[in-house]
């Protein structure tokens, strides 16, 4: 479905889509002189890039947007919408374990809730210059045309994606779910950047996704573009997809039960 450039919250779209190619610009051009790499947790990293760029797209969004709450991965917080009825939702650099090690498959996350439904959602790729976005009922694009979901209809056809948590006494609760979908599909990926893999599923690279110990930031924007190409996200159970649960299923459609069958028996 082509986007609607008179949606409601079409200025937004406009304003996120800018907003995420510059600090897109900013993380490309300090990849090559990564500094100030701490870590979060034993595996979690972030660098002056993230909180750079995290600085920038505030900053933008503020100007833009100055009543606006926001929530983002390195704690930069703003607005005062006492009615929290509009928030922006930021990783500024999904795949900071990527940049940080030169591997290209990072992105810039951008997504505006407002009373509780996101209603816009932006993720750029600088160092592929991928940019998706999506507006709620006016359809998805990548690069400027219609991104739509892929047709495999059976497991064996298809390529998923998924991630494993950062802390490492949790990482071993997906191997199972993995090893099932080694068995079963035709081929299965991990790259590291959630927000990422979801637009890969909306575009139909992948066919499925899933993975917990997600966070808002990691997913906000990228559910949403897979449900404006016109795919389907849920929780593991099968239930309506909720950004604040830590978990997440997406897919084409037509692998979706499939799916959720071989996590329900694994997990």
């Amino acid at each position: 479905m082509p986007l609607d450039k008179s949606g409601t919250y079409a200025v937004e779209l406009d304003v996120a889509i800018d907003v995420a190619r510059e600090a897109g610009e900013l993380l490309c051009a300090q990849q090559s002189k990564v500094s100030g790499v701490r870590h979060k947790g034993i595996v979690d990293l972030v660098t002056d890039a993230d909180l750079a760029s995290e600085r920038l797209i505030a900053d933008r969004l503020a100007a833009a947007f100055p009543d606006d709450q926001l929530l983002a991965e390195e704690g930069t917080a703003a607005g005062e919408d006492a009615d929290g009825n509009r928030r922006w939702i930021v990783d500024p650099l999904d795949g900071t374990t990527n940049y940080a090690h030169g591997y290209p498959l990072y992105a810039v996350s951008i997504a505006l809730e407002v009373s509780g439904v996101v209603q816009v959602g932006v993720v750029y790729v600088p160092a592929l210059d991928e940019m998706f976005a999506a507006e709620r009922g006016c359809g998805a694009t990548f690069n400027g045309a219609p991104a739509l979901v892929s047709e495999a209809g059976e497991l064996i056809e298809a390529m998923l994606c998924t991630g494993f948590a950062y802390d490492p006494l949790k990482r071993s609760e997906n191997l199972s779910p993995w090893s099932r979908f080694m068995a079963e599909a035709q081929a299965v990926r991990r790259d590291g950047a959630a927000a990422l893999d979801l637009c890969y599923v909306a575009c139909g690279r992948y066919d499925g996704f899933w993975e917990r110990e997600l966070s808002p930031w990691d997913v906000a924007a990228g559910a949403l573009i897979v449900m404006e190409a016109g795919g389907s996200v849920t929780s593991y159970q099968g239930g309506p997809p909720d950004i604040y649960a830590r978990e997440l299923v997406a897919s084409n459609g037509r692998i979706h039960t499939m799916m959720l069958e071989v996590l329900a028996e694994t997990f």
